[in-house]
């Protein structure tokens, strides 16, 4: 076992969070190890005033992480699950994925309990295509607006008047002790969630077996399951911060999963939906049969239409 852990990590408040819990998790697991972060900015934390499906996508959250393990600066990096790329780069590794916390997304205001409170035009903020394709889709008569900047920032936004209400992520809420700034939580038959969202993985290069056994029982089987399928149903159909695409896995009971999968136009004006069943232990396999549904459902010309700018 290493003596010595140094995880590196993006410095906005809610990643510094999650760094320090996983901090926190191998001091209590592992109390002769010495752990420290390497706090980093990263080009998405750099660039704002872009929507990140216009700059190059989530990658560009982790890619110095990814430098720093490269370089040994760094032992691993922990991220936000929905920020990581179906595929990994050659000679880099999952560890482990932990429990998930909330996975739903959050409608926050302060003038307003519900999406279905607001007054037709009312102003909403959302980085997320995802959310604006089911947004829109639901309440085409509201001004869907881009959003970035970490939470902090997106919440002033919100109370400075720049909207009438934002969406966001309650996992992200929660973790940073702001959950009572959600008006309500959105059911996920409104909006499906982003594949990985609320979980947390664990990235170490792919040589690092001594990290991979000390990072195992970080791993929650469920958890680990669920965000499988869902990255694979997003892998198979190549997705990325440029298609309005969402997957959210279940387990029903001990040994069976329910995947759900979406695919839309962001506008709202069209989208494909397919769900299937399958065992814990064919996560994976689900996530490519619920991929070839949607494909049998239409996605491929919502998703060759938006290859093409349309």
């Amino acid at each position: 076992m290493p003596s010595r852990v140094v995880i590196a990590t993006r410095e906005s408040p809610l990643a510094l969070w999650q760094a320090n819990h996983v901090k926190a998790w191998l001091e209590h697991r592992y109390p002769q190890l010495q752990v420290e972060l390497l706090g980093m900015t990263t080009q998405g934390d750099r660039i704002l005033d872009v929507t990140l499906n216009k700059i190059g996508g989530k990658g560009l959250f982790v890619k110095e992480l990814e430098t720093a393990l490269a370089e040994g600066r760094a032992d691993l990096a922990v991220h936000s699950m929905k920020d990581v790329p179906m595929l990994l780069p050659e000679g880099f590794m999952l560890a482990a994925i932990g429990e998930r916390e909330d996975p739903r997304d959050a409608f926050v205001s302060s003038k307003y309990r519900h999406v279905d409170e607001l007054p037709e035009g009312s102003v909403v903020g959302t980085s997320s295509l995802r959310r604006e394709a089911q947004l829109r889709a639901r309440r085409p008569d509201l001004i869907i607006k881009p959003l970035r900047g970490n939470v902090g920032t997106r919440l002033r936004k919100l109370d400075d008047g720049e909207f009438d209400a934002i969406i966001l992520a309650a996992a992200g809420l929660k973790r940073l002790g702001l959950g009572e700034r959600i008006a309500s939580l959105i059911d996920v038959n409104d909006s499906l969630p982003a594949p990985g969202q609320g979980a947390l993985g664990l990235e170490i290069r792919s040589d690092r077996l001594d990290l991979l056994a000390l990072l195992a029982p970080f791993n929650d089987e469920y958890s680990a399951a669920c965000v499988t399928a869902e990255r694979t149903l997003s892998q198979r159909l190549n997705g990325s911060c440029q298609v309005p695409l969402a997957a959210y896995c279940t387990v029903e009971d001990e040994h069976f999963l329910r995947l759900r999968g979406l695919v839309a136009y962001p506008d709202g004006s069209h989208s494909v939906y397919a769900e299937s069943n399958g065992t814990l232990k064919s996560a994976a396999a689900l996530g490519g049969q619920v991929a070839d549904l949607l494909r049998t459902e239409g996605a491929t010309s919502i998703l060759q239409a938006l290859a093409h700018g349309a």
